[in-house]
């Protein structure tokens, strides 16, 4: 049999990286979306060149609603260009700045919500249909943050803010079908090993282990928390209705 594949948004990233582990940990293949090949060599170094077997590295645009985005993705993929996968993962990062709200400009208000909600969305609506076409389980995984909630840094927070509706319609519509739809609720700083190294925070490589979790279990619908150490090591799964 086959190994299943992981569509990763975002897999440059600090989360990116740790979903990448997490796939490749758990003998899946990696689909992971990136800017050029500046972006591929970047997610290279940060999981190993030993470690780089099992990913194919795809160019697109995830803040593009067309073509150039994950829609031409998932047209490349029913067309046999690309491999086609069963799970996707959407942990695509904007600003993380704590300026007050009269000093965000109109410009990079737009840009974040395009960054950070935009982007999750348009994937969403290009794969779902593909993921429900599929004859087995399968899953959306979406990683959000607490500044949601507690708006310290006001510009991630408001994104924050539009995903957690999101998540809860996705999970709402997808609850009766063959997708597990999850939101992974993250309290923690977590960054590339050498980084979370020097700055004392979570590493990608601990934090893998979360998704990996998920990825293997039957939780659904359910926002996952992690907000301790603990929750590294355990799934603490909350259905949301």
């Amino acid at each position: 049999m086959e190994p299943e594949t992981v569509l990763i948004l975002g897999a440059t990233g600090n989360i990116g990286v740790s979903a990448v582990k997490a796939a490749l940990s758990s003998n899946r293949h990696v689909l992971a979306i990136v800017r050029n090949k500046d972006s591929a060599d970047k997610l290279i170094h940060h999981i190993g060149s030993g470690s780089s077997e099992g990913i194919t590295f795809v160019e697109a645009d995830v803040l593009a609603d067309d073509e150039r985005g994950i829609k031409g993705v998932v047209e490349r993929v029913s067309a046999g260009e690309v491999p086609g996968f069963q799970h996707v993962y959407s942990c695509v990062g904007g600003e993380y700045t704590t300026d007050s709200l009269l000093d965000i400009s109109t410009e990079r208000l737009r840009y974040n919500m395009n960054a950070m909600f935009e982007a999750a969305f348009f994937a969403y609506r290009a794969t779902i249909p593909y993921l429900l076409a599929q004859p087995s389980p399968t899953t959306w995984t979406l990683c959000t943050g607490s500044q949601g909630d507690i708006a310290t840094h006001p510009l991630p927070a408001m994104t924050q803010g539009a995903l957690f509706s999101f998540a809860l319609a996705a999970a709402r519509e997808t609850e009766g079908t063959n997708v597990r739809f999850n939101e992974v609720y993250l309290g923690m700083r977590v960054e590339v090993d050498e980084e979370a190294v020097k700055h004392g925070v979570v590493r990608a490589s601990e934090f893998a282990g979360v998704y990996e979790r998920v990825l293997e279990g039957d939780v659904k619908s359910s926002r996952v928390l992690v907000e301790s150490l603990e929750d590294l090591e355990n799934l603490r799964a909350v259905k949301r209705f």
